[in-house]
């Protein structure tokens, strides 16, 4: 590579480490800038119109009716505004909202002190609530049907059930994993929405609206490509924009342009698809080592040194989605879509 411009001041080896990949759309420490970025009311929340729309047909019939929200569930993949969405339904609503997640209740007892201390129309939002253990889920079921909290005190034969009535409160859970629910908690979600990944147009328009907030200026074509490039999520276009960010700042522009998106983005090994190292390095273990296919998840992770749950749960998807990888019977293989994005002869 040429030593010059941009490129040649950092060491790539610097800028992406495998284990801490930039385009995941996993939540990592660095993204609790996320925070300011986040639209607060539902008119500023960009996308998922369908979602939007029927959201705000029900808060406004439970404002008019001076009720708390039914029960909401919002599942779909990671980064695509799970949170953002629980935050603006508070704020909609003018209520408080109490965040929590499904492996920090460890005891029954804290989740019987989280509900005892709601007020009426508060909000209690719980995230992963697919990993909420399932003697403490039952809890949830009185809470969330009859706003009733039953709990059991002594032990043995000094032990007694009391029951306490609960103010009417609005269950938020969110999930990657909607499947994993059991049956009995999944029913008692009045709402339910499944929030899709994002068109590039979208995602352009969240580029430019956090550019905004970030105090930098974005030119169209670079704010398209960096939304390009974003895997359909949200978290990732603001994260690439804020590490734009960085390069602009070093080289001392005051305005983010296509050539510095594209050198930046090269930088970071995220190419036109929104792929990075990890993702060509299956691709590339496929088609050169077991001939595009099939090969079993356990020797495919052995092969490239990565976690066989992390290739399924968080490699795999997004190569699917763009059909570059199919699942058999006998293992996964390769599609002429990835040989051609390799560059490869099938």
């Amino acid at each position: 590579m040429e030593n010059n411009g941009i490129i040649s001041r950092f060491n790539r080896d610097n800028v992406l480490q495998e284990e801490d990949r930039v385009i995941t759309a996993v939540y990592r420490d660095d993204d609790d800038q996320e925070n300011k970025l986040r639209p607060k009311m539902l008119k500023d929340y960009v996308g998922q119109e369908k979602v939007k729309h029927n959201l705000d047909v029900y808060m406004h019939a439970a404002r008019k009716r001076g009720d708390a929200l039914d029960h909401v569930l919002l599942y779909g993949p990671p980064g695509l505004g799970k949170t953002t969405l629980a935050h603006v339904i508070a704020n909609e609503m003018g209520a408080q909202v109490k965040v929590t997640s499904g492996p920090a209740i460890e005891k029954a007892l804290d989740l019987s002190a989280m509900l005892s201390k709601l007020e009426k129309g508060d909000i209690l939002f719980i995230d992963e609530i697919h990993r909420l253990n399932r003697n403490i889920e039952e809890i949830l079921y009185p809470a969330m049907e009859d706003f009733t909290l039953d709990m059991v005190t002594g032990a043995g034969a000094m032990a007694s059930s009391l029951r306490m009535q609960l103010k009417h409160f609005t269950l938020i859970g969110a999930t990657t994993k909607e499947g994993m629910l059991s049956s009995p908690l999944r029913d008692r979600f009045g709402i339910k929405f499944r929030l899709e990944p994002y068109t590039n147009e979208e995602l352009t328009s969240i580029v430019r609206r956090s550019a905004t907030i970030l105090n930098i200026p974005i030119d169209e074509d670079a704010a398209f490509e960096l939304a390009r490039r974003s895997r359909g999520t949200p978290r990732i276009a603001n994260r690439l924009l804020r590490r734009v960010r960085d390069f602009a700042e070093y080289e001392g522009l005051d305005c983010i342009n296509l050539e510095l998106t594209r050198k930046a983005l090269e930088f970071m090994d995220v190419d036109e698809l929104g792929l990075d190292a990890v993702d060509r390095n299956i691709l590339d273990t496929i088609i050169k080592k077991f001939s595009g296919g099939p090969v079993g998840l356990d020797t495919l992770a052995a092969a490239t040194g990565e976690d066989a749950t992390t290739i399924e749960d968080v490699v795999e998807p997004f190569l699917i989605q763009l059909g570059f990888i199919q699942r058999t019977p006998r293992g996964r293989v390769c599609t002429l879509g990835a040989y051609r994005h390799l560059k490869l002869k099938r």
